[in-house]
């Protein structure tokens, strides 16, 4: 029987905890190469393209995410999870949720692998749900004692906040600046759909961590090349596709290239993370191919009612 689950059924069933967990068990599959994920494929349609992400958990499972870029009001997201033995289809997720999550747990990875082990607070620049998984996420790997947030909308920050403070049982603010949400901050969220940047670099505090979410091509970015001059450590979930987009990732690129690390690798002590309370480190989020199906394949292993 094929199991399908709906965005309030995965809101419901999967919390940060588990999420965080699921996503540094794929990273770590994914450098042991038993995660194979290769970069994301599209199909230029009229008006838009059709998005392809797959993984194979090899021996176990293989999968796809698709999405479209047509940007219609009811536009989901569809994840599908076959067994890797019978190529029966286990389980299907329609719309955003697994997504949100996934990505939101890959930059939980991030920030435990990455971040001081003291850090406690974090401030946010973006109000939408990749944001709100963010926070949603580090609040699960660091005991955070206050979070700040900025977007454009006041209302929509000021609910931000609220939502930290009841669903997190965190303090949180809503503040006017970008250079307010993440001055003196331990970790930082960039999380918007902005094509050009929304941080300075020389606001950040020495020894801050900072996840970026939103665009990070070269052609259009969340924040400047001042922040990889500034990084003492770049990291991403997937080097392979960094370089992939089209054009590439602003840190895939050089002199920049070079210096990019891959998440699993780091998490495996393959490759040095941090290694001094103040280095600046930024994980330059790609959504690694494959861990939408990862994820599902763990909701349905463990049963929905006790994930």
């Amino acid at each position: 029987m094929t199991l399908i689950f709906t965005d309030r059924e995965v809101a419901a069933a999967l919390d940060a905890s588990a999420t965080v967990a699921a996503m540094r068990d794929a990273l770590l599959a994914a450098h042991a190469g038993r995660l194979v994920a290769p970069p994301r494929a599209a199909a230029p349609l009229a008006g838009g393209r059709m998005v392809l992400t797959a993984g194979h958990l090899t021996g176990e499972w293989y999968g796809f995410r698709s999405y479209d870029t047509f940007g219609l009001p009811e536009s989901e997201q569809l994840v599908v999870l076959h067994d890797g033995r019978t190529g029966a289809v286990r389980a299907v997720a329609v719309g955003e949720e697994l997504g949100s999550r996934r990505t939101g747990g890959l930059g939980g990875v991030a920030v435990d692998a990455l971040a001081r082990p003291d850090a406690d607070t974090l401030g946010v620049i973006g109000s939408g749900r990749q944001a709100w998984t963010q926070v949603w996420a580090a609040a699960a790997v660091r005991p955070l004692r206050e979070v700040t947030v900025h977007s454009r909308s006041a209302a929509r920050r000021e609910a931000f906040a609220a939502r930290v403070r009841a669903e997190l049982g965190v303090p949180a603010r809503a503040v006017d600046s970008p250079r307010a949400a993440v001055r003196d901050r331990d970790v930082v969220v960039l999380a918007t759909t902005s094509t050009t940047p929304v941080l300075d670099a020389a606001d950040l505090a020495p020894g801050t961590h900072v996840n970026a979410v939103g665009f990070k091509q070269a052609d259009r970015h969340e924040f400047g090349p001042d922040l990889l001059e500034l990084a003492d450590l770049l990291v991403t979930d997937s080097p392979a596709q960094a370089g992939a987009y089209s054009p590439p990732m602003l840190a895939a690129v050089e002199p920049y290239a070079g210096r990019l690390r891959d998440l699993g690798a780091v998490l495996a002590g393959a490759v040095p993370g941090r290694t001094g309370a103040e280095q600046v480190s930024v994980f330059c989020s790609t959504g690694l191919a494959g861990t939408e199906v990862f994820l599902l394949d763990r909701l349905v292993r463990v049963g929905a009612a006790t994930v």
